[in-house]
């Protein structure tokens, strides 16, 4: 098969939802649909021994949440299928930010029950300064929850996009009879027991649907739908001015199959990256890529290391060799995988769109670019947040010191968490986003590395960059505190806001950076 086909078959999305609107039991039936697993876990599953599959840590399996980002391959009729399924939870949203960058279009789950939640506003407005193609999911439908169209209202009015619903729920809850699918032109009956029957259109006058006074309301509403709803066109759908909008419930298995049907004919293909030199487009001969994750210990018993890379152009060949744009490196890629959530098999081969696992020596980072033969340009920078939180962090027991610091340093690099040490006493500094970061923190070097770790908190603080290469150091002290980050780059953790004008006023030569206003991402 061709470059240009391999590249046409590619659909490589993320999952993005609030907290328990059901994004991972909605990931699970995309994947038993795609007949990867025989039988779907659920999330919560602590009490019947099933968990999710793409839950791969054992505290995402205690606490019944996703805390990383993971990725799944799988072919499924004519499409090769890459799903990023993100965490939920805010704590852990700069991990799904730089997901949000490797992938072509976005799935957006809505509880129905509750509608557009607080962290969906914020990643809904990652992926639209982003211009990703956002497709909309409206999930429980067999619980009774907020009218329809009320809920189209809502996504329009909070999200600021145009909605098209390309099914509609007959009823709901325990009135929930199906949708009725305008798109294939089909009545999609709810049985239970994840169950479902197909009604064509021209066969629903011989079915008791007819005289149902459930099914004649939605014919109404259907009515007022393509009178006074929005035009459906792929060239807005592409640009991220319209969602189309799927009823059905995860849970329950109904509407699953129809929506990844439907949803892989509109998702977009690879589209063409920005470069410091340009856009490269995906059918370009030469292989590009760039890393935007990696994780440490995959498999705890041999301590790994996995850089996660997205395939930009051309194709991937195992054992090929690339050049490391910040180092200029040469780098053999003779370990590279493909994933199931952890687990893993050895890939040959792969094209734009995909998503391999590399093995890293310690050698690369966030954001590394990697090429074949000598090219030497940098796809777009990924975004970096400033923590919010902070707390120094010690081993319990002195005599864990070297696997303190190499925990330390391999889960850093992985991005959710990040290290200062304070410049006069060399004392680690952990700074997060939220409170979670650090429990899970804490729970890894445990598990993983088989260390007892203790927080002194430092409460919540206003950090802030050095531009300047030389400033006196007199002027810091705990309520201005100097450290230096894991680059080495000195910054400056502001006790409050106080602390920080005054520091402003009082030292005018030393300039300041805040991580946020360089970003081109907001994360208000």
């Amino acid at each position: 098969m061709s470059l240009e086909n391999e590249i046409n078959r590619r659909r490589t999305f993320a999952i993005i939802s609030h907290p328990d609107a059901g994004k991972t039991t909605l990931t699970e039936k995309l994947l038993y649909f795609g007949e990867v697993i025989r039988s779907t876990g659920t999330v919560k599953g602590k009490k019947s021994g099933k968990f999710a599959a793409s839950d791969w840590m054992e505290i995402e399996k205690k606490r019944g949440i996703s805390v990383t980002s993971s990725v799944m391959s799988f072919p499924y009729h004519d499409f090769h299928v890459n799903i990023l399924d993100t965490p939920g939870h805010e704590d852990f949203s700069e991990d799904t930010y730089r997901t949000l960058t490797a992938v072509d279009s976005v799935v957006m789950i809505i509880d129905s029950t509750k509608g557009v939640e607080p962290q969906t506003i914020k990643l809904f407005k990652v992926c639209r300064l982003r211009g990703i193609p956002i497709f909309t999911f409206i999930n429980k439908l067999d619980r009774e929850g907020r009218e329809p169209l009320e809920l189209l209202a809502e996504i329009e009015e909070v999200l600021g996009i145009e909605s098209y619903p390309m099914n509609w729920p007959i009823g709901m809850g325990k009135r929930f009879l199906g949708i009725y699918d305008r798109f294939n032109s089909q009545v999609v009956r709810f049985k239970g027991d994840e169950e479902e029957e197909i009604v064509p259109f021209d066969h629903i006058e011989q079915t008791d649907l007819v005289d149902h006074p459930v099914y004649n309301d939605t014919l109404g509403e259907i009515e007022l739908l393509e009178e006074a709803g929005n035009e459906f066109t792929m060239e807005r759908v592409q640009k991220g001015e319209l969602t189309p909008v799927f009823f059905g419930s995860a849970l329950a298995n109904f509407g699953v199959q129809t929506f990844l049907d439907t949803f892989l004919q509109f998702a977009a293909p690879p589209k063409p990256r920005k470069t410091d030199q340009g856009l490269v487009a995906p059918e370009a001969e030469t292989f590009s890529g760039y890393i935007f994750k990696i994780q440490a210990n995959m498999n705890p018993a041999h301590r790994d290391r996995i850089a996660f890379l997205r395939v930009c152009s051309g194709k991937f060949e195992r054992g090929m060799s690339v050049n490391v744009s910040r180092t200029n490196k040469t780098i053999k890629l003779n370990q590279t995988q493909a994933f199931m959530a952890k687990d893993r098999e050895t890939v040959d081969e792969a094209y734009p769109g995909d998503i391999i696992g590399i093995y890293d020596p310690n050698i690369y980072q966030i954001g590394d670019t990697l090429i074949e033969g000598k090219g030497n340009f940098h796809f777009d920078e990924l975004p970096q947040f400033p923590p919010e939180l902070f707390k120094r962090v010690q081993a319990k027991n002195v005599m864990k010191s070297k696997q303190f610091r190499k925990g330390i340093e391999q889960l850093v690099q992985e991005g959710a968490i990040q290290l200062f040490k304070q410049d006069l006493t060399d004392s680690f500094i952990l700074g997060a986003v939220g409170q979670l970061q650090f429990e899970v923190f804490e729970y890894r070097m445990k598990a993983e590395y088989n260390v007892d770790i203790e927080f002194v908190s430092l409460g919540e603080r206003i950090p802030r960059w050095i531009k300047n290469e030389k400033f006196d150091k007199r002027f810091f002290d705990s309520r201005s505190m100097l450290v230096r980050d894991r680059y080495d780059q000195y910054a400056v953790l502001f006790e409050n806001e106080f602390t920080y004008r005054y520091f402003l006023e009082n030292q005018k030569d030393i300039e300041l950076v805040d991580l946020l206003e360089e970003n081109d991402y907001q994360a208000q």
